[in-house]
């Protein structure tokens, strides 16, 4: 059986240290958002081909979660940790002394690379925090990850309006060194681990399908949905993905369990994990574009880069502050209704939303409203995930789960982006979207938002003993 290795620091530290290495990591995708426009002058390139420091770093943490989940589960997951800070720290380094693209994509990629932490950090607080704990702990870093995005935003704004570009990325590399420094000082390796076969080939399918897939729906507002390379991108994706399925089933040590993902309560905890993540982005790309969009179009809210950023950063605050509410739901009703509570909070936030676009202030309500709900519904998918399944292999499941939300996420850039550019009109030399198509977003997210409670009700309500060593798992099962 295995046994809890001795912590030299206590609950509140090991959590602390996990929480802010989570926290660096989610400021990666927000980090460089004020610079877009700039991007093609800056990197001396065209706009389609900037692009691709925001697109490399998605497609790169989508295709590292589920290898770095097992990889931990393999080798131990505070070095899968030590090593995707040390990644973390060398894009960054790379983007702040590269003024060209190619660099800048290649450190943009080694940031998305270390988004493996997400998964395996909260893999490692059930290994070796208390049962008491785990719940908590789960929730704060859940949460932390919206309040990276929030903060992140005005931050990197203020930034590039009063220093140079390149400052962001030195911001960036040494936040990832002191969270570096902090992980090998404090934290000691899990005693969990299943050591066996890496399944190469099953990664490198993996790897292949998600690109497919995932680069046709990013590109595929400005290559055209009906044109050939994105057509060919989605039909090669669903092929590999469907033999690396029947390969993944025969294989001896399948990087990831296919068994195991399709027992109900992973496979529904998962496709709700993924409406989450679409109904949470509508907030990150339409608010911003709302607040920012001309005052002379009679909707639109005239703000600046920074004012936009200021606006929507109280929403990572509330997505914070709701952690230990979706502990305590969790705790008393387990996390299947915490996940229904939070899909269901969100659903009311979009709703009301749609009457309140006017004035600033009615953005804040609305995103803190939809932010409370993520923070309750973040923390209830990896519960359910490490009670459904053995010991050995949260971290690998936790990967398939975060991997879910990044589909999510993308799904939703690539559907409210093409909604937007649908429904837009033409102010002087540039296009805008329509009121009604901002409101459009709003729905198609709160249907989101119900889907997902639909899919949470097929998840069984499910009551387990569980052995001493077990018991972060059974904390955290739903009933």
């Amino acid at each position: 059986m295995p046994t809890r290795t001795v912590r030299t620091v206590g609950p509140a530290a090991v959590t602390t240290v996990i929480t802010l290495s989570c926290v660096v990591i989610s400021l990666m995708q927000t980090f460089i958002v004020p610079i877009i426009p700039k991007l093609p002058h800056l990197l001396d390139t065209d706009a389609s081909n900037a692009s691709w420091a925001i697109t490399a770093t998605l497609l790169a943490a989508a295709v590292v979660t589920p290898i770095a989940g097992r990889l931990g589960d393999m080798y131990g997951k505070r070095r899968v940790i030590v090593a995707s800070l040390v990644l973390v720290v060398v894009g960054s380094v790379l983007c702040a002394v590269s003024d060209s693209l190619i660099p800048v994509i290649t450190g943009r990629t080694l940031q998305g690379l270390a988004t493996g932490v997400i998964p395996v950090g909260i893999s490692f607080l059930r290994d070796v925090l208390p049962a008491e704990r785990v719940g908590g702990a789960i929730a704060l870093v859940s949460a932390a990850l919206g309040v990276g995005g929030a903060v992140g935003l005005p931050v990197s704004a203020a930034i590039v309006q009063y220093a140079d570009w390149h400052v962001l990325f030195w911001v960036a590399a040494v936040l990832g060194v002191i969270c570096l420094g902090l992980v090998a000082a404090l934290l000691r390796e899990s005693p969990n681990q299943s050591p066996g076969r890496f399944d190469v080939l099953g990664a490198i399918g993996l790897a292949a399908g998600l690109v497919c897939l995932l680069l046709a729906a990013t590109k595929g507002g400005g290559w055209g949905w009906t044109s050939g390379p994105v057509l060919g991108l989605f039909a090669g994706g669903v092929v590999v993905l469907a033999l690396w399925g029947v390969y993944e089933l025969r294989v001896a040590q399948p990087l990831v369990d296919l068994r195991v993902t399709a027992r109900r309560p992973v496979l529904f905890t998962n496709l709700a994990s993924l409406m989450v993540g679409f109904s949470m982005y509508a907030t990150s790309l339409v608010l911003p574009q709302l607040l920012q969009s001309p005052s002379a179009t009679g909707y639109g809210l005239g703000q600046s880069v920074l004012a936009a950023g200021l606006a929507l950063a109280p929403s990572g605050l509330v997505m914070m502050a709701f952690a230990p509410l979706s502990a305590r739901i969790t705790a008393r009703h387990g996390a299947r209704v915490t996940l229904l509570t939070g899909l269901c909070v969100i659903g009311v936030g979009y709703g009301v939303g749609l009457g309140l676009m006017a004035e600033v202030w009615q953005i804040i309500v609305m995103s803190m409203i939809v932010s409370a709900g993520v923070g309750i519904a973040y923390a209830a998918s990896p519960a359910l995930i490490m009670g459904a399944v053995p010991v050995t292999e949260t971290a690998s499941a936790n990967g398939i789960n975060s991997l879910m939300r990044s589909v999510g996420t993308s799904s939703s850039s690539a559907v409210m982006a093409a909604m937007l550019a649908g429904m837009s009109t033409q102010l002087g030399p540039v296009s805008v979207p329509t009121e009604n198509g901002f409101r459009m977003t709003y729905v198609v997210a709160l249907l989101a938002a119900l889907a997902g409670i639909v899919l949470t009700l097929f998840i069984p309500r499910v009551r387990r003993a569980a052995a001493p060593e077990s018991a972060p798992a059974a904390a955290a099962v739903s009933r």
